[in-house]
């Protein structure tokens, strides 16, 4: 049985039937169900209390404690505990912690792709271009408005598309620029996934953080640092991509430890210099594979090696 929270099967979304909309960059937009939102919802029905990989033990949650201990030792001035979302944060700078659903998804989007700092901006001019939370103004400016003000966050124009997509797709559903439903604690976590993913250009990835960041429910976002990481451990299969680690993950890791577990892999991946780039300096992941899992010196140099090129496969 899985070590995780077992979540609950609930029925799929029904395939969204409305009209082709303008889109703010002329032409249309459909909220037809794609080839690729469909895959995102079957993957999430078929892995919602099985892994994709039954068979592969790792992490135990005694493993998955050991980490988090060694983590939070390494890195004090880094807070594991739950944060509440607050209407002070900048999302794109917190992984989506701000209470609005709709900002937390804008946020983690300018985020992807691109260092704190320029996705911090990029929230920043966005909020100052248009207000910040109104989505009205920024689903019916000019698409390149939108670019000019998130430039500095990379990627512009995929990014920009992308949120006037959401936009556009969540008043087609709707009836108003609102998430909101998706926080009342009756809606489960399966529905508020699998909800997120049915818009374009949202993953599992970024969905994950809407609930862990925003909603505060207990999930686990696989970013690029967190799955080099668990490939290191050797808490997925070599084969597994993000998508597929993060469901097996999900269920593993238990609840209680998602929260700390995802920040501290973060804040390591992004600090330490001798778990990445085949970096030869001490690190205390390296040294818990040597001396706890029997790990010889020169085969964690390896797994090191291996793990940063199974990652530099996954992000092309």
């Amino acid at each position: 049985m899985p070590l995780g929270r077992k979540r609950a099967r609930s029925p799929s979304p029904a395939t969204l039937k409305a009209p082709l909309l303008p889109s703010p960059a002329g032409g249309s937009t459909s909220t037809a169900a794609s080839p690729q939102k469909s895959k995102k919802i079957k993957l999430l029905d078929t892995y919602t209390t099985e892994s994709p990989f039954p068979d592969f033990p790792h992490p135990t949650a005694t493993e998955a404690k050991e980490v988090h201990a060694i983590l939070a030792s390494h890195h004090p001035n880094h807070s594991s505990q739950r944060q509440l979302p607050s209407t002070s944060n900048n999302s794109a700078q917190t992984c989506g912690g701000v209470p609005n659903v709709i900002e937390s998804l804008i946020g983690t989007i300018l985020s992807q792709n691109t260092s704190s700092r320029n996705s911090t901006a990029a929230k920043r001019n966005l909020d100052a271009a248009f207000g910040r939370c109104d989505f009205g103004a920024m689903a019916s400016a000019p698409r390149s408005a939108v670019v000019e003000a998130i430039k500095s966050g990379g990627l512009a124009n995929k990014k920009a598309a992308t949120i006037q997509k959401l936009l556009a797709s969540v008043k087609a559903k709707h009836g108003d620029y609102s998430l909101q439903h998706l926080a009342h604690p009756g809606v489960s976590d399966d529905d508020v996934m699998k909800e997120l993913v049915s818009y374009d250009g949202v993953g599992p990835k970024t969905a994950s953080c809407v609930l862990l960041f925003c909603l505060g429910r207990d999930s686990f976002a696989v970013d690029t640092h967190v799955f080099r990481l668990s490939k290191l451990l050797g808490w997925v299969p070599p084969k597994a991509d993000r998508v597929l680690a993060q469901a097996h993950l999900d269920l593993r890791i238990p609840g209680e430890l998602k929260y700390g577990l995802h920040v501290l892999m973060i804040t390591h991946g992004r600090l330490c210099s001798g778990c990445k780039n085949q970096g030869k300096g001490a690190c205390p992941l390296k040294a818990y594979l040597k001396d706890r899992k029997g790990v010889k010196g020169e085969e964690v140099e390896i797994m090191v090696h291996e793990a940063d090129e199974q990652v530099k496969e996954e992000i092309g």
